[in-house]
């Protein structure tokens, strides 16, 4: 019997419901779950990260893009048809009336419309006689797009003063060949997103050259 009931107090009985155990395996428990929250602040730091990059580069490319203004492009061009009337008066200076229709082109690139002011198309011959002048009025060009303005041109030699122009004049008559220069200086502001207005400017520069046997030209 007494080694009976040492055996009995050799082995005492085990914990109820493996409290032992549970309590034991806690710490690791709540290690797992410091763990899963660092790598959740991880992954938010990282989509944070690339969010904030893509937002730099899609404001980079809209700055460098959408909000840059540039330069219109301004040209003259579909010139026909040319009525010309040359004469040599009786003291032996030549002379000449000409008239054309031209159409001046304004190109706007930008991403907003481009509001022009007035010029004035300024026609010049023997470096720099002016022998016709045609006015241009102030309008708006759509963004990427462009406007087209027809033009009456009258060019007349009557304003030619000088002695050597009209003697250069009587020479290129009789070569059948009149050279002009077309300039005119556009400016204006373009508009954009309805809040910025950044100002931009452009020129006009030309040389036309008129064969007064046929009537025709070439730029």
């Amino acid at each position: 019997m007494a080694d009976h009931k040492n055996q009995q107090q050799a082995y005492p009985l085990a914990p109820a419901n493996g409290s032992t155990r549970s309590n034991e395996e806690t710490p690791n428990s709540d290690t797992t779950k410091d763990e899963l929250k660092r790598k959740k602040r991880i992954r938010l730091a990282i989509y944070i990260a690339i969010f904030a990059v893509f937002q730099a580069i899609v404001i980079g490319v809209f700055g460098a893009v959408i909000m840059r203004a540039k330069n219109p492009n301004f040209r003259i061009n579909n010139i026909d048809p040319i009525t010309l009337n040359k004469a040599n008066n009786n003291d032996g200076v030549s002379s000449f009336d000409m008239k054309f229709n031209a159409q001046v082109r304004i190109q706007n690139s930008n991403f907003g419309p481009y509001k022009f002011d007035n010029t004035t198309l300024v026609f010049t011959y023997g470096g720099g006689a002016a022998v016709g002048r045609v006015n241009i009025p102030k309008g708006k060009v759509g963004l990427q797009s462009k406007k087209k303005i027809k033009l009456e041109v009258n060019l007349s030699s009557s304003n030619l003063v000088n002695t050597s122009i009209a003697n250069n004049l009587n020479r290129d008559l009789t070569a059948g060949a009149l050279t002009f220069r077309c300039t005119a200086a556009l400016t204006g502001k373009v508009e954009l997103m309805f809040i910025m207005k950044k100002k931009k400017s452009t020129n006009l520069d030309c040389t036309i050259v008129v064969d007064v046997n046929q009537t025709q030209l070439r730029f």
